[in-house]
């Protein structure tokens, strides 16, 4: 998300004549008037002074380290204090580096009396060191609002950002505050370790992976990522305190100026504390963040930005007779610890807007949440910052001078009015309208109960079902109505991770598969907008959701039918299927749709959806064996509190399919789904498991005794036996073959995109030869250990969702379509749904 900027965005005056020094001496000085800087050895980076911009009248400028390119800015002295154009940074002969004004005043000195050189490193650390070249002070050790990767940063430290700071406690705690003292973001260890830190440090690798070290911890633990993390050396990566009150990671490539974020701590920047100033009230434009004042009691304190809050047009010490309260609807006044515990009561919605009128005249405000707790939560300081958005269930107070003022309708919205005198025509209408509407909701509940329940008018409510069907929403189902589909659950046809699964015929004679969710302890809001999502999510190769059911305590998904079952039913002998055998021209065509559904879920949807349990099982058959995949989307309905941390005991994907990074407490991204479509694709090929052992592969698993037989070329000794009797397009076999090996490289930065795995099976991409695949897995399967941490992931990862449990199974039972579970990625603010750039 780009938000617009406060105050000043520091942009690097392109130099002309730039001196490139490994060591500058004492003696040594920098002008604000001039374009020369001081630059590391690679001229990766340079410390030189920069423009304020937007340009001010006299210019002023700031010290600063900046990448290459001139953005972005990764140090600045004294936190970004601009000095006018007479402005110099000079490094005394008695050995410090001290900024001064065109005055001869003194702006900040590094204080390092006795320093003999100071040298801007290829890390972008400036260090200043004495004749025994100890270090004296380093910017890495004294870092303004940006962390660059190999920086540490311990506790002590700090990020600061005009009024907002961020650091790093001694028990692993990460935090973000407002003026020193209130609290809006917290991360820290999981209940799950039990480990007392010694001395913690956070660090920003290179390929984009924010995590957490400590003596007593067994290895880093990942706290963030950038979602474009791989090992391009292109790609330069910073973590940035930026003024808006948000710790985002950023990326830019190497010359560029441009910085795009790639993870945000918080995902609602209105729930920035103070970011639309005091009594600013934020909403949202579209995707963007807007200021406003709650009435027009209010005003501005600067037109020209309304981020600097709002002030009283009338104190309330010059109020005429009592005060009175501004009622906000769908308003939150945000408070953060301290203040929430110390303010915080459970009492009634009129009872936290009266108290706060008739009490002290301490309080300003108040918020009453009416989520059913009752709590009120009183506001002591004449600081307010509010949130407001429709969805919100609170209802918030602040105190004005009479009379109050609204906002016209087209300003942030409040729905009451206090101090109002009599009772306007369109209340009147607005009243009539509503009683009329609710008896014609009634008799029309009472008409629909009729039908429902009466065989007779069955068919009708059947009909009506349909339309709602066809109009692309999920159909709503009593809990009753799909007892009778499935003949009170009688016909099962597997149990997943989520569930049990069960054959049923609605009304209207569709065949269905219901899916009884287990598990599921979303409220009803929550889950109802998660099947809003996935039955959004319409493509010819993904199963369809119909329709749902939430009655108390019962969560039921419908599925079309799929006629064919599973993959795994054609490709695989077992004692329960005898393998039927499906022709090369179906199982490309099968490769091809399977390809095409998850292009579409990774690349094509709004949001990327990440599935996390590609496998046989999960891709489905209709009955002209159209592939489908199914099961994406449902990880979000799993209780959170059971699976918020990936642990290494809580991997529980299916053996085989699972990509390296899970076992190696690496982010989950969609790259993670083609190292799973590879594995699918080769199976798709051989006919074959591909962690199966035996004779013919001298005990080694398929997938590396194939890519041997590859390197030889027996294209043939890898396609399924089955098939030898059969015309085979042995181009589209190779291809096949290729991609796969591609896909199921160690490294997500190796493996191609889904769109492009697509193009190399369609012929549309030449395809180079695939390197030896190597994974961490093999060890894995075989039994030998691996060197993972035991505390892989005692941080809760942020935009990263755990595996739920998993059957390995086939659950498919004459030829019935069943949905074993299936895992997808989080967006960072509402959704499992994961940025792959």
């Amino acid at each position: 998300m780009f938000l617009k900027t406060k105050f000043l965005f520091l942009i690097v005056v392109l130099a002309t004549t730039t001196v490139v020094t490994t060591a500058v001496n004492p003696g040594s000085t920098l002008s604000a008037s001039s374009n020369q800087t001081w630059s590391s050895s690679s001229g990766t980076f340079s410390l030189g002074f920069i423009s304020v911009q937007p340009p001010t009248t006299p210019p002023s400028f700031v010290a600063a380290i900046s990448y290459t390119g001139g953005s972005p800015v990764v140090w600045s002295a004294a936190n970004g204090a601009a000095v006018d154009s007479g402005g110099s940074l000079r490094f005394l002969s008695s050995g410090s580096l001290r900024l001064v004004n065109g005055s001869g005043a003194t702006v900040w000195d590094s204080g390092t009396a006795g320093a003999t050189s100071a040298t801007l490193e290829d890390s972008g650390n400036l260090v200043i060191s004495n004749a025994s070249s100890a270090t004296l002070w380093s910017s890495f050790d004294h870092p303004t609002d940006t962390l660059v990767p190999s920086q540490n940063f311990s506790v002590g430290m700090n990020l600061t950002s005009e009024s907002y700071s961020f650091s790093l406690s001694p028990n692993g705690n990460l935090t973000l505050k407002w003026d020193n003292n209130i609290v809006y973001w917290t991360q820290g260890l999981n209940s799950s370790v039990n480990v007392s830190l010694k001395s913690p440090v956070l660090a920003l690798s290179t390929i984009g992976i924010m995590q957490l070290s400590d003596v007593n911890l067994n290895g880093s633990v990942i706290v963030a990522y950038s979602s474009d993390y791989d090992r391009n050396a292109d790609v330069f990566r910073v973590l940035k305190l930026d003024n808006d009150g948000n710790l985002r990671i950023y990326s830019t490539s190497q010359g560029s100026v441009t910085l795009t974020a790639r993870w945000a701590a918080v995902a609602d920047q209105c729930k920035v504390y103070a970011y639309c100033g005091n009594y600013g009230m934020c909403s949202y434009n579209d995707s963007s963040p807007v200021c406003g004042c709650p009435s027009e009691n209010f005003e501005m304190v600067d037109p020209n930005d309304d981020r600097r809050g709002c002030r009283r047009k009338l104190s309330l010490d010059s109020c005429q007779g009592s005060a009175a309260m501004l009622t906000l609807d769908h308003v939150l006044i945000l408070s953060y610890p301290p203040e929430a515990a110390s303010q915080s009561f459970f009492i009634g919605l009129s009872a936290c807007r009266t108290n706060c009128l008739s009490g002290s005249s301490a309080c300003f405000g108040s918020v009453s949440l009416s989520d059913g707790s009752g709590q009120c939560v009183i506001k002591s300081e004449d600081f307010v910052s509010a949130y407001h958005d429709p969805s919100l269930p609170s209802t918030s107070y602040i105190k004005v001078c009479p009379p109050v003022a609204l906002n016209p309708p087209s300003s942030l919205g409040e729905t009451t009015r206090e101090g109002r005198s009599g009772v306007t025509a369109w209340v009147v209408v607005v009243v009539v309208l509503g009683t009329l509407l609710v008896l014609i909701a009634l008799e029309g509940g009472l008409w629909m109960w009729c039908c429902r329940n009466n065989k007779r008018l069955g068919a009708l409510s059947a009909q009506y079902a349909l339309l709602e069907y066809a109009s692309g929403a999920p159909v709503q189902f009593s809990y009753k109505e799909l007892q009778q589909a499935t003949k009170g659950f009688k016909e099962k046809l597997g149990a997943g991770g989520f569930g049990a699964v069960y054959r049923g015929t609605l009304v209207s004679k569709t065949v269905v598969a219901v899916k009884q969710l287990e598990g599921i302890e979303q409220g009803e809001k929550q889950f109802r907008m998660e099947v809003a999502t996935i039955s959004s999510t319409h493509h010819l190769n993904l199963v369809r959701l119909i329709g749902f059911c939430s009655e108390g305590r019962h969560r039921l998904l419908v599925y079309e039918f799929m006629k064919n079952g599973s993959l795994d039913n054609f490709l695989f002998q077992t004692e329960q299927h005898s393998g039927k055998l499906l022709n090369w021209e179906y199982r490309y065509n099968i490769a091809l749709g399977t390809a095409r559904g998850i292009t579409y879920l990774h690349e094509e949807c709004r949001d990327c959806i990440v599935h996390c349990d590609i496998k046989p099982e999960n891709i489905l058959l209709d009955e002209n064996y159209v592939s489908k995949v199914s099961d994406f989307g449902l990880a979000k309905l799993i209780n959170p509190k059971d699976h918020r941390h990936r642990t290494l005991t809580s991997v529980r994907g299916t053996r085989g399919y699972l990509a390296p990074e899970w076992l190696a407490n690496l982010p989950i991204t969609s790259k993670s789904d083609i190292y799973s479509y590879g594995m699918v694709l080769l199976e798709i090929v051989s006919g074959r498991r591909n962690f199966d052992v035996s004779a013919e592969t001298n005990r080694k698993k398929f997938s590396i005794w194939a890519y041997e037989e590859f390197e030889k070329g027996n294209i043939s000794g890898i396609l399924d036996k089955r098939l030898a009797d059969q015309e085979v397009d042995m181009e589209q076999v190779r291809r096949a073959i290729q991609a796969s090996f591609w896909c199921i490289q160690e490294h997500p930065s190796q493996r191609p995109t889904m769109s492009r795995v697509l193009q190399m099976l369609e012929g549309v991409t030449e395809l180079a030869k695939p390197p030896a695949p190597k994974s961490i897995m093999e060890g894995a399967v075989s039994g030998t250990s691996t060197n993972l941490s035991s505390n892989a992931s005692a941080f809760s990862t942020i935009g990263v969702s755990p595996p739920g449990p998993s059957s390995s199974s086939s659950l498919q039972t004459s030829g019935v379509s069943t949905f074993p579970s299936g895992r997808n990625n989080e967006k960072a603010n509402s959704s499992l749904l994961q940025s792959d750039t």
